[in-house]
């Protein structure tokens, strides 16, 4: 499994902020930001996202939906 970036104290502060925003807290939310952070710190395309944060396409579709509600800048 791909080391996570975010601690435990941190993922309760950045979950809070995340409800806040209207994002639905589904039970892989952490994992499908976690899959977003790990792209952006790598730069690998969504398809080779690890199969450990999920499917890609969900986790790509979560991110394009966030971004154009500007729930996810």
């Amino acid at each position: 499994m791909p080391r996570l970036m975010l601690s435990d104290e941190f993922w309760s502060k950045l979950e809070k902020i995340l409800l806040q925003e209207a994002i639905y807290n589904k039970r892989n939310l952490r994992m499908t930001v976690e899959g977003m952070l790990y792209r952006m710190r790598v730069g690998c395309p969504w398809r080779d996202l690890p199969e450990a944060f999920g499917s890609w396409n969900s986790i790509y579709k979560r991110f394009n939906a966030w971004s154009l509600s500007s729930k996810w800048l």
